[in-house]
């Protein structure tokens, strides 16, 4: 199979696809005996990279994988074929995706304990129903409360191929900063709310305790597979391919 072949096979299955695909997925819509090696995928990319560099698209990797999109310049343009306006999210959600991003893993009780106020349950809700967010584990104190952390999906989103492309927090000085540098919408003004959060009162501290804070992988591949009653320490000293 010539070189050029091969990026056209994987050009076609990256736009067929309709979401990131990683080499080894690449890999797996070839036949056993004409499977190309991984490092005849990676050429193929990277030459399919050069043959899009002057187009409106682009193919980036992010996290799951590989995936043509378009370029950033030219959104305003495309966003226009939408019918449906961009979503707006509320500043309390907001902050509160902040804080799972900069301290995962963490539990609802240490971000009400950071922000002051009640964390909304419609708040988490709509965090795992978009992926955003998951269960990693339970923390080892009374109540067992669930420690949350990003997703890769939230790294898709965002066209971050791992967490270490978020802007240090050191360099973050205020929320709106943090807004734009994660590439959020503005958040809904106040009163305006994607999310029910009447709920949100006076700080409720059930379910935080003294803990060491640990940085978990931010490779999610077999942690997604890991049932949620894993400890947290499992999933960070798993090993990852």
């Amino acid at each position: 199979m010539s070189e050029i072949n091969l990026a056209n096979i994987v050009e076609a299955t990256l736009f067929a696809a309709g979401k990131p695909l990683s080499t080894s997925q690449l890999r797996e819509v070839f036949e056993e005996h004409e499977r190309p090696d991984p490092d005849a995928v990676k050429e193929a990319i990277e030459l399919l990279q050069e043959r899009y560099q002057s187009t409106g698209l682009e193919l980036v990797r992010v996290a799951s994988g590989f995936r043509f999109q378009v370029r950033q310049n030219l959104s305003d343009w495309v966003a226009r074929l939408s019918e449906e306006r961009p979503q707006r999210y509320s500043r309390a959600l907001l902050e509160t995706l902040a804080l799972i991003t900069y301290r995962q893993p963490i539990t609802r009780g240490e971000i009400e304990e950071i922000r002051g106020v009640a964390v909304s349950s419609n708040i988490i809700k709509t965090l795992l129903e978009r992926s955003w967010v998951r269960v990693v584990g339970h923390r080892d104190v009374p109540g067992r409360p669930a420690m949350y952390a990003t997703t890769r999906q939230f790294l898709d989103y965002f066209n971050l191929k791992s967490l270490d492309q978020l802007p240090p927090l050191a360099e973050v000085r205020d929320f709106e900063t943090l807004n734009a540098e994660l590439g959020f919408a503005d958040p809904a003004p106040a009163g305006i709310e994607s999310e029910d959060e009447s709920d949100a009162t006076e700080l409720s501290t059930s379910d935080s305790a003294e803990v060491t804070q640990e940085p978990i992988s931010d490779d999610y591949e077999s942690a997604f597979e890991q049932h949620k009653e894993d400890s947290v320490d499992d999933v960070i000293s798993r090993e990852f391919d």
